[in-house]
């Protein structure tokens, strides 16, 4: 009898579970985005899902649709080697039309300590651990080449990034998802607790979607990566790499109003545009010459 219960309440969970990851979708596909023009091939979308309807809970999501052709609107990185800016500031030095900050650093020395390129030069190396393995936020590569951007997956090899041909190369992670196959994401409290995000996405037709979701507040509550997984998948994105979050998670366009800066970052603690955290490196959107 215990059993047959048991099992029963399994049966009831896993339908519950499903009900409600079949209800997310549905408000995710189903939801009016508010929709702005940014430049030519750039697109601003943003929503406040503030009834706490999606993943139970409140969430502020703004996120960049970019058409990657290397024309008109073209990717670029921007990196510091020893000191830390903030996204608005990388951005406004570059004359971009959006920032988005990029990977993990030294909050004490500044820096990165993942592998970064910029323009042929490399500016920073990988910090590997005390047994010399990579962390998961080495073993994959945002890449641009001609200001088209792609994704790259760690082949295992201990030099896998110097042997990259592009001249711009962020490694970057974890990698939730490549060419539609999610990844198998460790059991730290990093991929289980909501948190601030920032992610790219490419979709099948190769548009890249640079998204935040804001959190640490009654407002937003930040996601999960499983959370996250979910989300790009329902906005039709195949290839997924997480970014830097938490406190570091910004979307900046220029010219925008709050100083361009479009999500809410949480190092003021306040639900305000002012909380910008300084960071090593940003992708960036720029336009043509």
């Amino acid at each position: 009898m215990f059993k047959r219960i048991s099992y029963l309440t399994l049966l009831c969970l896993c339908g519950f579970s499903g009900l409600a990851q079949n209800s997310d979708s549905l408000t995710v596909v189903k939801t009016k985005w508010q929709k702005t023009r940014v430049a030519k091939q750039v697109r601003l979308y943003h929503h406040h899902f503030n009834q706490k309807n999606l993943f139970a809970a409140n969430e502020n999501i703004s996120f960049l649709e970019i058409k990657n052709t290397g024309r008109k609107a073209v990717f670029a990185l921007d990196a510091e080697e020893k000191e830390l800016i903030t996204t608005s500031d990388f951005g406004l030095r570059d004359t971009a039309i959006a920032a988005i900050n990029g990977n993990f650093f030294d909050v004490k020395n500044g820096g990165s300590v993942d592998f970064v390129k910029v323009n042929g030069k490399v500016i920073n190396t990988n910090r590997l651990d005390k047994n010399g393995a990579r962390a998961r936020h080495q073993q994959a590569a945002v890449v641009i080449e001609g200001g088209k951007l792609g994704v790259k997956k760690w082949d295992e090899s201990t030099d896998w990034e110097t042997k990259l041909p592009e001249q711009n190369i962020l490694l970057n992670g974890p990698l939730l998802t490549f060419n539609a196959v999610n990844e198998v994401l460790d059991t730290t409290s990093f991929t289980y607790l909501r948190h601030p995000r920032t992610c790219l996405g490419i979709k099948p037709n190769g548009r890249v979607v640079l998204l935040t979701v804001d959190g640490r507040h009654d407002n937003s509550a930040g996601m999960s990566l499983h959370e996250l997984t979910k989300l790009m998948s329902w906005l039709g994105c195949t290839t997924v790499l997480n970014f830097d979050g938490g406190g570091s998670t910004t979307l900046w366009i220029n010219g925008f109003p709050d100083g361009g800066v479009i999500n809410y970052p949480t190092d003021n603690k306040k639900w305000d545009h002012e909380g910008q955290r300084k960071v090593a490196n940003v992708l960036l959107i720029k336009r043509t010459k």
